[in-house]
C-alpha cells in the first residue's frame, strides 16, 4: 500500500514527488481525513500541525496501534515546533516518566 502524507501543501508537494499519496485538509477536515487514511494504508506521515488538530485521546490510541504505522513529521517551514526527541520516543513506546 502506498504511504499517505497528511499536512501542509508545500511539504505535500515534496512527498507527492517521492510517490506518496497526499492530502492537505482544511482544519475542519483533518479528523475525517485521518480516519480515512487509517483504513487506506500501512504508513501515515502526519504533519505536526495536523496532529495537533486531532483529539489527543484518538491520536494517542492510533500511535499505540501497530497498524497503520503513524509518524508525526515537521512541515518544511517548521512553523509548528515538534516536541523534543526523547519525549517523542517515550510517547511512541508508551513509556511514562
Amino acid at each position: 500500500m502506498t504511504p499517505i502524507y497528511i499536512g501542509d501543501e508545500l511539504s505535500a508537494a515534496g512527498y507527492r514527488l517521492a510517490g506518496l499519496r497526499v492530502r492537505t485538509p482544511e482544519p475542519a477536515e483533518v479528523l475525517a481525513v485521518f480516519r480515512w487514511a487509517r483504513n487506506e494504508t500501512d504508513l501515515i506521515l502526519l504533519g505536526v500541525e495536523q496532529a495537533r488538530r486531532l483529539p489527543p485521546a484518538e491520536l494517542q490510541q492510533a500511535l499505540r496501534e501497530l497498524a497503520p504505522q503513524i509518524m508525526i513529521v515537521p512541515d518544511i517551514r517548521r512553523r509548528t515546533p515538534m516536541r523534543d526527541l526523547p519525549t517523542r520516543i517515550r510517547t511512541a513506546l508508551g513509556v511514562k516518566v
